[in-house]
């Protein structure tokens, strides 16, 4: 009886991570990794080597800060239809389209420019790759939303996060080395080729079958009633204010309107689910070349290359339990995990330096992180409306990790003060409350199922 039912499910995880959706969402994970480190260390890197100032070089960090606030134009994503590429890609693909070529476009003017005579013209063009980026991360979390129904959305996610890891490991390694061998012109302009591989994927795969302007037919009523509310205002603004009270403000309405009371406990999960991860994160290298006595190569060598692998382990084992298990039990899981994590680097500060010890630590560390990445994912994911899905999850991605990159900028302080053993116990303990809310939302499993949006049918043929 039980092997039958082992094989059963085998033969189902294999078809789920064979299906187009997921293998589509391992090259646009590609394509929404591969710019990220190219504007920021990467592009340090860059700077560094070439001479430029070391004040200069902070004030770069700077373009990140368009991947922190994508959610204040992820509303004209989900509502503007670009001319005569919406008639031939579709509303999704055509803005991830735009976006990798904008992306293209401003990693080859990169490539152009000498940041030592003028660094003002690579922080416009590096702006201009973070912001179409930005804006294709927002299209890329909607395309992935609608292309596929709720359970197989771990398996998307886990197949999104390779992709992403992979087009790190390129634009990082890759690129460091091309600059080593021929120059950083080159690198970057090889980085600007590999863009293509995305927006082949995009020309390829389908477009979701989700009629957004049905599923939102009434936004345009609700644009006409808030205007005629404003017509003692020019006719213009009154259309603006209209259009900004129902387009905008509208998808944090629906979210507050469906969940009710339950609508900040959700947010709050969202916003202390990866505190403890993310705190940790910031003083991992310091912990291990200043602590422990690493040496760079030992270090890139067990938590970049080999923890590579190990993430992406933690990935796909989330995407399976998710499917097997449901999405809230491996999201318990994940938090309970990643605070566990946390409690083997106080255990490591304690012992002699061992690259064997350091590996047993990463890997268990990076394969709680996949797990509980995935699990996320798929639980926000299953939480977004038709109408306002690029918005609604542009929200709840900024919001899970801007609390923790705060807190994480105290972390100084607290080993200064106290030292790693202490400060990882702290970062462990910080995970509790994300226990407690992911139990919290288990419980209340069957009302959260009950106020959750109805979705769309799935792209045709999909099935």
């Amino acid at each position: 009886m039980f092997p039958r039912v082992d094989s059963v499910w085998l033969r189902e995880t294999v078809y789920t991570f064979t299906r187009w959706q997921v293998i589509a969402l391992l090259f646009l994970g590609f394509s929404a990794g591969l710019p990220f480190l190219l504007v920021f260390s990467t592009l340090n890197a860059r700077l560094a080597d070439v001479g430029v100032e070391t004040a200069t070089i902070g004030f770069f960090s700077w373009l990140g800060i368009t991947y922190s606030i994508k959610v204040f134009w992820a509303p004209v994503v989900d509502r503007l239809r670009l001319p005569v590429l919406d008639r031939l890609l579709g509303k999704r693909r055509s803005w991830i389209f735009l976006a990798q070529a904008g992306i293209a476009t401003g990693l080859v003017l990169m490539a152009t420019v000498d940041p030592v005579v003028a660094p003002e013209m690579m922080a416009l063009f590096g702006l201009l790759v973070a912001f179409s980026s930005a804006t294709q991360d927002v299209a890329i979390d909607a395309y992935r939303i609608e292309i596929a129904p709720e359970r197989l959305q771990a398996a998307l996610a886990s197949t999104y996060i390779f992709g992403y890891r992979l087009a790190l490991l390129v634009a990082g390694a890759g690129a460091l080395y091309l600059a080593e061998f021929w120059s950083w012109t080159v690198s970057y302009q090889v980085m600007a080729l590999l863009v293509g591989v995305g927006m082949v994927t995009v020309l390829i795969v389908r477009e979701p079958v989700v009629n957004h302007f049905e599923a939102a037919a009434d936004i345009a009523h609700r644009v006409q009633a808030e205007a005629e509310r404003r017509a003692h205002l020019p006719l213009g603004l009154a259309k603006l204010v209209g259009w900004f009270s129902a387009a905008v403000a509208g998808p944090f309405l629906d979210f507050f309107r469906r969940y009710r009371e339950l609508a900040l406990l959700i947010l709050l999960t969202v916003a202390v689910y990866r505190i403890s991860d993310i705190a940790m994160g910031v003083m991992a290298n310091p912990f291990y070349l200043n602590f422990m006595g690493f040496s760079k190569t030992q270090v890139a060598d067990v938590t970049k290359v080999f923890g590579f692998f190990m993430t992406i382990a933690g990935s796909m084992a989330g995407g399976v339990m998710v499917v097997r298990y449901g999405v809230r039990k491996i999201l318990v899981l994940g938090a309970v995990l990643t605070a566990a994590t946390n409690l083997l680097f106080v255990w490591l500060a304690q012992m002699p330096p061992d690259i064997v010890t350091l590996a047993v630590v990463v890997s268990a560390d990076n394969l709680s992180g996949g797990i509980a990445n995935v699990a996320l994912i798929a639980w926000l994911s299953s939480m977004t409306s038709a109408s306002f899905t690029a918005t609604q999850y542009a929200l709840f991605s900024s919001l899970m990790t801007l609390p923790g990159k705060f807190l994480g900028g105290f972390s100084g302080i607290v080993v200064a003060d106290f030292g790693y053993a202490e400060f990882f116990l702290v970062a462990g303990a910080m995970g509790v409350p994300a226990i407690l809310l992911s139990m919290y939302m288990m419980k209340n499993g069957q009302r959260l199922d009950e106020r959750a949006p109805v979705k769309e049918p799935s792209v045709s043929g999909s099935e």
